[in-house]
């Protein structure tokens, strides 16, 4: 019986990975090693198709992804999103920081796709970023998007630069919150979405 054949599906810039990969090669050699050796041969190439996919957000436009599902409603409660799983990069160290993003936003006439909420928060996070940035990027892209009543972001990440080298804290994260409209004038409206982000669920 003949199996169907595997063949994997990659989608990335060929003229950037080959020069990436040339880097990736001289960087091998300059940490001592080998990149001829049979464990390294390959790589080069499979870090710089890593290095394109962590970046990727470089070539999206979060405000088309909002605006491609925008529809008219007259729901003025808060809607949240919360738990949203986020892989970034430190571009201070290029190493990584991960976490999970909680945002909500009250409507004023228009909602969009939840799906993308969460795609914005992607398409913010694959790129080389500080996560007090990446926390005003969401709010200010759903804000300007939507032009919401309000927009609360939290995140709550690890970060690899202070766990693997540095002051070496295995246990530490970091909070980041930015808000707009309501969420900073009414206190009990940006209590409720600390509440709800803060209550798990078994």
């Amino acid at each position: 019986m003949q199996h169907p054949t595997y063949t994997k599906e990659e989608r990335f810039d060929a003229a950037t990975v080959e020069q990436l990969k040339h880097h990736y090669e001289a960087i091998l050699r300059l940490v001592g090693e080998d990149p001829a050796r049979e464990g390294l041969v390959k790589t080069p190439e499979r870090v710089a198709k890593a290095m394109s996919f962590l970046t990727k957000g470089y070539d999206e436009d979060p405000l088309a992804i909002l605006r491609s599902a925008m529809f008219r409603e007259e729901y003025k409660q808060m809607v949240l999103v919360k738990d949203i799983e986020l892989y970034s990069m430190c571009e201070h160290h290029m190493l990584p920081f991960y976490g999970k993003a909680h945002v909500a936003y009250i409507p004023d006439g228009r909602i969009t796709g939840l799906s993308k909420i969460a795609r914005v928060v992607e398409s913010f996070a694959r790129r080389l970023q500080v996560q007090e940035r990446l926390t005003v990027q969401i709010r200010d892209c759903i804000q300007e998007a939507l032009s919401p009543m309000g927009v609360a972001v939290v995140i709550e990440a690890s970060h690899m630069c202070m766990q693997m080298r540095g002051i070496e804290k295995q246990q530490s994260a970091t909070t980041t919150s930015a808000f707009t409209g309501i969420f900073l004038s009414d206190h009990r409206t940006r209590e409720e979405f600390m509440t709800l982000i803060s209550h798990r669920y078994r």
